[in-house]
């Protein structure tokens, strides 16, 4: 705990000196928006009105984007009203931070900048150990498209097939599939299947399926895909990060189809958030912008086995 402390003081030193400016943002939202994900419910007696714990800080951090903050940042706890394992809390620390004039490539090189800084600081070395593992965290880091990555480790080819072609495609690896679901959702669930777990060392994933991405700008060449990229270390994600998505047109309606998937019985699919749309149509200047979980990268850089062991008051099964 002393060390995690230390790494929350080294991002912030980091960040600081790069310009950043460190806010505040609401935790009672009205929609509970910036990631897909169950949230917890609340009523606020005074209004008479149903109110969510956030689940991400992304909306609220690129209204300062539109309102004229370039470079911001919070450290903040997230509320996920979801499954428990060694990697998952029901609250959780992450940072988000969001560039304006920046893109996905600069947070690709942020990212790992920031955490062999962190290692640097912690430990004197890039190298580390976790779970018996070598990890080199020097920089820079190898950058993997999902699609290559899905082709790379169950030979399966998503590139160029429509939805119907990539279902056969996707049953002949094995993969269980629905007739509702699309090109994107097939390659994006055979990367989950198939491929996460056996990436080891620092590797980003990019070119994530706009279906699974929706606060993420779409790719000019393949706009099926979007400028996103995942860190994943030891076949888990540690950064989420995208060129943000600026377009209200757009924006309104993949949160549209996120609502009718909602309505369908996803409670995890995004909720519309007008407030936001209205804000994309002031005009945000285009932006990159990241997430990631403090508490797993403690975990990374303290080699401790389970999130338990870096919060000090780790939600729990009651005795009784």
């Amino acid at each position: 705990f002393i060390a995690r402390s230390k790494i929350i003081k080294y991002i912030r030193e980091y960040l600081d000196e790069g310009g950043y400016f460190e806010v505040e943002t609401p935790i009672l939202m009205g929609e509970a928006g910036g990631a897909s994900a169950k949230p917890f419910e609340t009523h606020h007696n005074t209004l008479d009105l149903d109110m969510y714990l956030r689940i991400a800080t992304e909306l609220h951090l690129k209204r300062l984007i539109v309102g004229g903050f370039e470079k911001v940042y919070e450290i903040g706890r997230i509320f996920r009203n979801e499954g428990m394992s060694i990697k998952h809390n029901p609250e959780f620390t992450m940072i988000e931070l969001y560039e304006a004039y920046a893109n996905v490539d600069t947070m690709m090189a942020l990212c790992e900048n920031l955490f062999d800084y962190c290692a640097q600081k912690l430990h004197g070395t890039s190298k580390i150990e976790y779970q018996g593992t070598s990890i080199d965290l020097k920089p820079p880091w190898r950058r993997l498209s999902m699609l290559d990555a899905v082709k790379q480790y169950t030979g399966a080819d998503f590139s160029d097939c429509d939805d119907e072609q990539a279902a056969q495609i996707a049953k002949g690896i094995g993969l269980k599939t629905d007739k509702t679901q699309t090109r994107g959702e097939l390659l994006y669930a055979a990367y989950e299947e198939f491929v996460e777990e056996k990436l080891e060392q620092p590797t980003f994933i990019t070119g994530y399926p706009v279906d699974v991405s929706p606060l993420a700008k779409r790719m000019p060449d393949a706009p099926w895909l979007t400028e996103r990229f995942e860190l994943f270390i030891m076949g888990r994600e540690y950064a989420n990060a995208f060129s943000e998505l600026n377009d209200p047109d757009d924006q309104r309606a993949r949160f549209e189809s996120q609502a009718a998937q909602r309505e369908s019985g996803d409670d995890e699919a995004h909720m519309m958030d007008e407030d936001f749309i209205t804000a994309l149509e002031y005009g945000m200047a285009p932006t990159g912008g990241m997430g990631i979980g403090i508490d797993r990268m403690v975990m990374l850089l303290t080699d401790s086995y389970s999130i338990r062991d870096v919060i000090l008051f780790p939600t729990m099964k009651p005795k009784e």
